[in-house]
Parts: structure tokens; C-alpha cells; sequence
């Protein structure tokens, strides 16, 4: 099959295990004849707003067992960047940010600071126009803005494609002038996170997008399978610079004994 040929799976969630709350059909299924052949698998996410034993939890109760050792976060692979750093930090996100920033060695401020070293933004469910606006005058006074990701939308139910935190920078942007730092997918930091929660040497990137799990797989050379259960479509790969090793409707092209089933663009 498909996935004995790497020794690493590294998968992406929103749009190809599930979206929004309900798993993507077949995938329940296929995690689990795919942890029944020993396949090693890593999960990376670009969503931020959940802590590992979260985003664990809500695949357990879709069927998908898996440990929070085996979840890699854009906001944990900030946070490693980040300790680094250290400071202070005004958050725009959920519990995974915040969390994973003081696990780093972070101090995390809340209310309206006069002034922090860093303005740390992921996806927010709790955005408010307050936390904006402190936001944009944090930065306007200096603090250096890092996001977790930059992706504009992440797919929700019924095939609904719903704000991500690239809308929240991009708004930060627009109104300080100030590009964001970006450590999540396309870029290699989140990628080599995974490499070495896996461990593996020859890894398949699964992932929905072209510009983020595609395109970030193919700066690495790594090989890469886009599933048509999300965001990008296939008509869409016309004119893309970004260009998968394989192309299939869901998760369960990894279970065909023969490769070549899988559609390649």
C-alpha cells in the first residue's frame, strides 16, 4: 500500500481528518488500518487554538485514538522558536497559544499593556475589536508581531470555508503597515517539528492546501499526497507552482495496495 512506503505520516487535520466537528468520511477507518499495519504517524496542524491533549481528545471521540506526543501545533512550534527570546507577550489566540507560550518561559499579558517585546497572533474564537485595537498599538509602538500561521480560511462544516488567523494578521497588517513573522506552514519550522516527533528519514506530508502542506513539503522535498476532502481542488493545481507526488479524494488512497490508483498530477 500507498503509506508502507514512507516511513513517516505526517498528517494535517482540518480537511482531512475532519472538519469542523464531524470526521471526514472513511478517515476513522483508515487511522485505524493504518495503525494496525504500524504505520508511524505524527499529526501538524496550523490551527493554534487548541493545546495537544485537546486536539488529541476531540480525535479520540471521532474514532481516531492518538497521544498528544504525536501532535505537533503551529502555536507549540512557536513557542520553541520564541523561548529563545523570551519577554513579554500580548495574545491574540486560544488556550494553545497561550498555554504553549508559558510552557516556553513566556509572560503572557493580558488587559491593555503600554508596551510588551512580542504581539503572538493565532486563530482567536474570541476575537473583539478591543483586542484588535490593543493589538495594532502594541505593534505600533514596537513589539516585534509573529503569527502562528497565515492561513486565510480552514475549513468548517458543510463545506464552509471560515476566517483563519491569516485574516487576523492580515488586519494587523493593513492597519500598522507591519508584516507578520510567520512560523507555521509553508514553513519549514512546524515541518521539522513533526520530522522529529515522528522520527522518521522519508516522510509523506498529507495535507489539504496547496500553498501551505503541499507547498511546504515540496521547499523540503519531501513527498506529499493532497486530499480533495478540504480546501484546494484539483482544477486548482492548474497554474499552481505547487505540485503534489499524489492526488486523492480522501485519506483512504494511503490503504491501496497499488500506488499507481492514486491520480498523479
Amino acid at each position: 500500500m500507498l503509506a508502507a512506503l514512507y516511513d513517516a505520516l505526517m498528517f494535517d487535520l482540518d480537511g482531512v481528518l475532519y472538519r469542523g466537528s464531524e470526521p471526514v468520511p472513511g478517515a476513522p477507518e483508515t487511522m485505524h488500518a493504518l495503525r494496525a499495519a504500524g504505520a508511524n504517524v505524527v499529526f501538524l496542524t496550523n490551527n493554534s487554538s487548541r493545546t495537544p491533549e485537546q486536539v488529541s481528545a476531540k480525535l479520540g471521540a471521532m474514532g481516531m485514538k492518538s497521544s498528544p506526543a504525536e501532535i505537533v501545533t503551529s502555536a507549540t512550534a512557536t513557542a520553541d522558536l520564541l523561548a529563545m527570546r523570551g519577554g513579554t507577550a500580548f495574545v491574540m489566540g486560544g488556550d494553545g497559544v497561550v498555554g504553549a507560550l508559558r510552557d516556553a518561559g513566556l509572560r503572557v499579558v493580558d488587559g491593555e499593556p503600554e508596551a510588551v517585546d512580542l504581539v503572538v497572533v493565532g486563530i482567536d474564537d474570541d476575537l473583539t475589536y478591543a483586542r484588535l485595537r490593543t493589538a495594532c498599538l502594541l505593534v505600533h509602538r514596537g513589539a516585534s508581531f509573529v503569527a502562528t500561521n497565515a492561513d486565510p480560511t480552514f475549513p468548517g462544516p458543510r463545506g464552509e470555508l471560515w476566517p483563519g488567523a491569516g485574516a487576523l494578521v492580515a488586519a494587523i497588517t493593513t492597519a500598522t503597515g507591519v508584516e507578520a513573522e510567520v512560523v507555521g506552514k509553508p514553513h519549514a519550522p512546524l515541518f521539522h517539528a513533526a520530522l522529529r516527533r515522528a522520527g522518521g528519514r522519508n516522510p509523506l506530508v498529507i495535507g489539504d492546501r496547496l500553498d501551505t502542506d503541499i507547498a511546504g513539503a515540496a521547499a523540503l522535498g519531501w513527498d506529499s499526497l493532497l486530499v480533495l476532502s478540504g480546501v484546494s481542488s484539483k482544477e486548482e493545481m492548474t497554474g499552481s507552482p505547487y505540485r503534489p507526488t499524489y492526488v486523492a479524494p480522501d485519506v483512504g488512497a494511503l490503504l491501496l495496495d497499488d500506488a499507481v490508483r492514486v491520480t498523479r498530477p
